[in-house]
């Protein structure tokens, strides 16, 4: 039995492969070998809906109408952002959306478009 790291999240050893993954039994954490030294550097990943891997600059669509405070309007299913910036905040994602101007966004009300 080859000796696997320990699960970057939670720390548990039961880790096993799946295929070129490794996966935590515990947390259902997955990674790969190369990505746990990322993740013990305290690198975040940010992840859509779907779990598709984001990055600055990628284009993602609004997958649930999103009611705007203040009384905006409503930012409806399927707009389409462009260009957008990770930061790590409450709303992972600052973008502009043409109509409505610079806003935040959360990871789990978009999907990247591929």
């Amino acid at each position: 039995m080859s000796a696997l790291p320990p699960c970057p999240k939670c720390g548990s050893e039961y880790t096993y492969e799946d295929g070129a993954q490794l996966v935590c039994p515990e947390c259902a954490h997955e990674w790969t070998a190369g990505a746990a030294a990322d993740a013990e550097e305290g690198a975040r990943v940010y992840r859509d809906s779907v779990g598709n891997v984001l990055q600055d600059g990628d284009t993602v669509t609004v997958i649930k109408d999103l009611k705007l405070k203040g009384g905006g309007g409503t930012v409806k299913v399927g707009t389409k952002v462009k260009n957008i910036r990770l930061v790590d905040a409450d709303h992972d994602i600052d973008c502009k959306i043409d109509g409505f101007g610079t806003m935040s966004l959360k990871t789990e009300f978009v999907k990247k478009v591929v």
